[in-house]
């Protein structure tokens, strides 16, 4: 593979750490101290796992999941472990919990929130999320917290204690954004870059989890940590640095699947008024519409793939007016 970079001209550095970008002089300056010029620069650096910081966090049984050590390590685990405790009731933690389940492993989600994707789904499908998982064995603690870890046992805040061979903690991420600090570019909960995916500093382009770029739909600055986001954004992006003008428009876009249940969800909302119900969500036959002020910026959807289609098409007509 590095012969083949070699052969094209691409100078490939692995194991190479990136320690400032000296934006006055175009350089980005490498942690052993040397210098590599650059004329246009992609910022791609993604995020970072929120790590527990509660005491016994760092035994050996405690896992995130973020990258493809991480998944291989949790099923290695998952071949002799009997129960599971899972800290965190959004995608990755709820994902995690329907495929220990499919082991046959007992799952036990520790969550604060009330219901289960309430922040991004809203109260009528996380309740349907919360049900679907107890259906197929799931226990919930909702409104709950851990404190502590103990060998297999975890203090919960409310004083239970929980019993786990494994514990999975998906609790979030973070965008990396330290490079950009330190190199002053402008930032608001991400990296703030122009239609064109530029950011403050000319020549220095970001994509991916750090980018907050201004979405043509909803007219607001955006930031979304789904793959799909930031394969488009670096295809954009390196259009871009070539030369090119090209606004990035897609519509964002993401899927979650939940034991025999996809959840489909097209659009961005971060705040609605109203949450429009078409079809019946505990049928598994529903779309629901998140509008504000009478506009939808999202569309959720359980086997309505066409429905779902049309609205991102939808989206993407308004955008492009």
């Amino acid at each position: 593979r590095e012969s083949f970079y070699a052969k094209n001209g691409i100078d490939l550095r692995l194991k190479a750490s990136v320690a400032d970008i000296d934006v006055r002089s175009g350089e980005v300056v490498h942690a052993d101290g040397n210098r590599t010029a650059y004329d246009r620069l992609l910022l791609a650096t993604g995020a970072e796992p929120v790590r527990l910081t509660i005491s016994g966090a760092d035994q050996p049984q405690v896992h995130t999941l973020r990258s493809l050590s991480d998944c291989c390590t949790i099923i290695e685990e998952a071949e002799t472990a009997r129960s599971a405790i899972v800290l965190g009731a959004s995608f990755i933690g709820l994902e995690v919990a329907a495929s220990l389940r499919a082991r046959n492993i007992e799952v036990h989600v520790v969550a604060p929130d009330e219901r289960p994707m309430e922040r991004v789904l809203g109260p009528q499908m996380g309740d349907f999320i919360r049900s679907l998982h107890e259906q197929n064995g799931v226990v919930f603690h909702l409104k709950d917290t851990a404190t502590a870890i103990d060998g297999t046992n975890v203090q919960l805040s409310s004083g239970l204690t929980l019993t786990a061979d494994l514990i999975v903690a998906g609790i979030g991420v973070r965008p990396r954004l330290g490079l950009a600090e330190k190199a002053g570019l402008r930032l608001d909960r991400g990296i703030m870059v122009d239609a064109f995916l530029e950011t403050s500093a000319p020549g220095i382009f970001a994509a991916g989890d750090i980018a907050r770029w201004p979405d043509a739909h909803s007219g607001e600055n955006i930031r979304v940590e789904h793959w799909v986001v930031a394969e488009r954004q670096g295809q954009t992006a390196a259009l871009n640095m070539l030369g090119q003008r090209e606004k990035y428009t897609a519509v964002p876009f993401f899927w979650s699947q939940h034991y025999d249940v996809p959840i489909n969800y097209v659009g961005h909302a971060e705040r609605w008024d109203e949450i429009a119900v078409e079809g019946d969500i505990a049928a598994k036959d529903c779309l629901l519409r998140f509008k504000r002020k009478g506009r939808t910026l999202a569309v959720a959807s359980i086997f309505r793939d066409i429905e779902s289609l049309k609205a991102e098409l939808e989206m993407e007509r308004q955008s492009a007016t």
